[in-house]
């Protein structure tokens, strides 16, 4: 980046939305604002922008003194929740028109006596005349003539986003370009393409992923050009200033708050065009963890934009303060992402996403509905949290805009969240605090409906332990279910909510270290500026692996590799700053399930696939065929580098300034209080249970726990008394154990 340049990076949630900005002189400034308020302003990420360089909100955001917009937003994400994508119509081979909606008749419920079937994205469904057998075949050439008046009449109906997919068009995309061009001639403005969308076989993920793409793109696009407008940039290059990509404007900072220097990987780059240096760069994180310019932008690779970004600023954060594997624990306002690292980050290639099943490279992020908005429920003697959420409006019920009971209001009146110490952003002129009298009557009412001699504040820690809980499982779906011990590995607690639980998480789950950054608030924001810009392409291949296919393979990576390659130069990045990754997913024959592995020679790779095979299925079969279901390439380069200054210090304790009640373990604590987190010096400890209070969360140190500062400024809080479980649950049905057990039941 350019002296005097502002840098944003920005993480659109759906509660919150987080900047973390380095302005002209270097320093790294972070701002937090509601995602939804309408009654202030029309976006959260602009007005951000504008409240760090100071300008009112109805004026022009001057993007000549802006280099880079990193974004993560979760606007696909909400539409596919909300079903708010553009009117999106199939063109499926003749024969197949009920195919996806058919799908792998999996139960995800397998006791659900009423199944209840997610509604398809497509709103229209037609056959075409044409197939191709899996030998490449055409057993029935394509009617174009038939295909164009179909297309047409979905025209006539006001449908301007189609989804092509025929039979093998993953190895015979001959039909679904021939319908492309015919659909283009039509009119329609978004046309996906199976081949070019998923290049993988099985009809019904790539079929899924295929209408998942035309359905979200359309508002993804529209996403972005509102952005761009705002910044007076255009991502398709006309009229106005374009929207561009150049790896030598990447952050090249200082901290002076954290001492970080921010490098790009790609500031070699000397031989590229000076005259892009004074275009502001618009770039949008992926679901895989890797950056791309906006214009490139898709809907299938926007569904986990925002927590990919998380996973990336944990990862990295983490490794400079010394931890190679952990558990990524990101607890925000709606849900709580989950992620495992163990020296590489973890990609899923088919997940289930609201519903809807969707075939591309994505951060292996487990999300479950347990946010600091989820909603408090007391029904048929049982306490339950979420799913659903209070959102950012109303809110939980200590927002005074009308709310229900949420996990929010249970730290607030638990004491873990101190209304005189929280932003006063509430209120009809966004000036008020917390209302914790509020939170305290609905608490008391509830406890008086309960009716079994609990008190509010036993009532509220009940609602706690089984968020935890719950937020537990989640973990363990992604560690201990996969052959992981999670003992071993810390905690990295990122998010506006995950200091308030980090501790009792840990220890639900057995661990004893959790490391909190000093911008763990808003990591996921942090990781935007953190990550690389990434271009993936797969290609089925469903062979056999042996001698005679390594050939092959070496010619379709090579081919692979250029396009990868010639993505990531054309985003700024010098050629020899990109490094390539390739990966075969394999399976055994006769089974579905692959596990990727690094390209090499032939008895490493089986050796890496059984390896794998075992750990996470406990067994490893003895000469049965390894099948190649697809090779995946990966390019990545121009990412930022960080290099957080240590500073040397010996063990010290510093007084607190202030005490606060807190309950927590049934009984009601001397909680020590300490607000100048700007002043914590390296080797500093604190004795649990204490609030360390920060601009963008609060993190509870519970008793038996001890906070300490390391080198680096970021806090590592590990369990320094044994933790004493609980005695064994009685006869007596136990409304909060019940539930407990429950979720642990259903879990298995």
């Amino acid at each position: 980046m350019k002296q005097g340049q502002w840098d944003f990076w920005i993480d659109r949630g759906g509660t919150f939305t987080d900047i973390v900005a380095s302005d002209p002189f270097g320093e790294i400034r972070t701002h937090k604002l509601l995602s939804e308020n309408s009654e202030a302003y029309a976006d959260a990420a602009l007005q951000g922008i504008r409240d760090l360089m100071r300008i009112d909100s109805d004026a022009t955001i001057p993007s000549e003194h802006i280099a880079t917009i990193k974004m993560g937003t979760t606007v696909a994400t909400n539409a596919l929740l909300e079903r708010k994508g553009d009117r999106t119509a199939l063109l499926i081979t003749k024969g197949f028109r009920d195919a996806l909606a058919i799908g792998h008749q999996a139960r995800d419920d397998i006791f659900a006596r009423d199944i209840l079937k997610p509604e398809m994205l497509y709103e229209q469904v037609e056959e075409i005349s044409e197939r191709v057998l899996a030998n490449g075949e055409i057993e029935e050439a394509l009617d174009s003539d038939s295909v164009k008046h179909t297309l047409q009449s979905i025209y006539d109906n006001g449908i301007r986003a189609i989804a092509i997919v025929c039979m093998h068009a993953y190895a015979y995309p001959e039909h679904e370009l021939q319908i492309e061009q015919l659909a283009i001639s039509v009119g329609f403005t978004q046309v996906s393409v199976s081949h070019k969308v998923s290049p993988l076989m099985k009809l019904i993920g790539r079929g899924d992923t295929t209408v998942v793409d035309a359905y979200l793109s359309p508002i993804l696009s529209r996403y972005v050009d509102h952005i761009a407008s705002e910044l007076g940039l255009s991502p398709a290059g006309n009229g106005k200033q374009s929207v561009h990509v150049d790896s030598k404007d990447t952050h090249s900072q200082t901290s002076n708050s954290n001492k970080n220097t921010i490098k790009s990987d790609s500031d070699s780059d000397s031989d590229h065009n000076d005259s892009t240096q004074n275009r502001t760069r618009l770039m949008f994180m992926m679901s895989s963890g890797g950056l791309t310019e906006a214009s490139l932008f898709q809907g299938k690779d926007a569904i986990l934009s925002g927590p990919a970004g998380g996973v990336v600023g944990a990862v990295e954060t983490s490794r400079m303060a010394g931890f190679d594997k952990i558990i990524g624990f990101d607890m925000g306002g709606t849900s709580t992402d989950v992620s495992h690292y163990d020296g590489e980050f973890e990609r899923t290639f088919e997940t289930v996403v609201a519903g809807v099943r969707v075939r591309a490279p994505m951060m292996m992020i487990h999300t479950v509905a347990a946010g600091g908005g989820s909603l408090l429920h007391y029904e048929n003697n049982r306490y339950r949290v979420g799913p659903d959420s209070a959102g950012a409006d109303p809110g939980p019920a200590c927002y005074r805009r009308g709310g229900q009971l949420a996990v929010t209001d249970a730290n607030v009146m638990l004491g873990k969240l101190q209304a005189s110490y929280f932003p006063s952003l509430f209120g009809p002129e966004q000036n008020q605090p917390l209302d914790t009298q509020a939170v305290k009557n609905k608490f008391a009412e509830l406890a008086k409906h309960i009716g079994d001699g609990r008190s509010a504040e036993e009532v509220a820690e009940g609602f706690l332990a089984i968020a935890i809980e719950n937020m537990a499982n989640a973990i363990k779906k992604i560690s201990v279910q996969r052959g992981y011990d999670v003992t071993d590995y810390a905690l990295t607690c990122f998010g506006g909510a995950g200091g308030q639980h980090a501790c009792l998480v840990a220890d639900s789950l057995g661990m004893s270290s959790v490391i909190v950054h000093p911008h763990s608030g808003v990591l996921s924001a942090y990781g935007m500026g953190l990550a690389d810009i990434r271009a993936n392409r797969s290609q089925a291949i469903v062979k056999t692996l042996n001698s005679s296919l390594v050939s092959e393979l070496r010619q379709t990576i090579a081919k692979l590799e250029k396009t990868v390659c010639q993505e990531v130069s054309q985003q700024g990045v010098a050629d020899d700053a990109i490094d390539v990754i390739k990966r075969l997913h394999l399976r055994y024959d006769g089974t579905d399930t692959t596990l990727s592995v690094s390209f090499a020679e032939i008895e490493k790779m089986q050796a890496a696939f059984e390896h794998s095979h075992k750990k996470q299925f406990g067994f490893a079969y003895e000469n049965k065929p390894i099948v190649v279901e697809a090779v995946e390439l990966e390019a990545v380069g121009g990412g930022a580098s960080v290099d957080e200054a240590a500073h040397p210090g010996d063990v010290h304790t510093i007084e607190s300034k202030a005490t606060a009640k807190v309950f927590t373990g049934g009984q009601w604590h001397d909680a020590s209080i300490y607000t100048q987190r700007d002043a914590f010096k390296t080797g500093l400890t604190i004795d649990g249970p204490a609030l360390i209070i920060e601009a963008h969360q609060t993190i509870v140190v519970e008793p038996g726990w001890q906070a300490t500062v390391n080198k680096l400024n970021h806090i590592v809080l590990n369990r320094v008394t044994p933790l004493e479980r609980q005695l064994a649950v009685g006869t007596t049905a136990d409304p909060v154990m019940l539930e407990v057990f429950n979720n642990l039941f259903m879990s298995i």
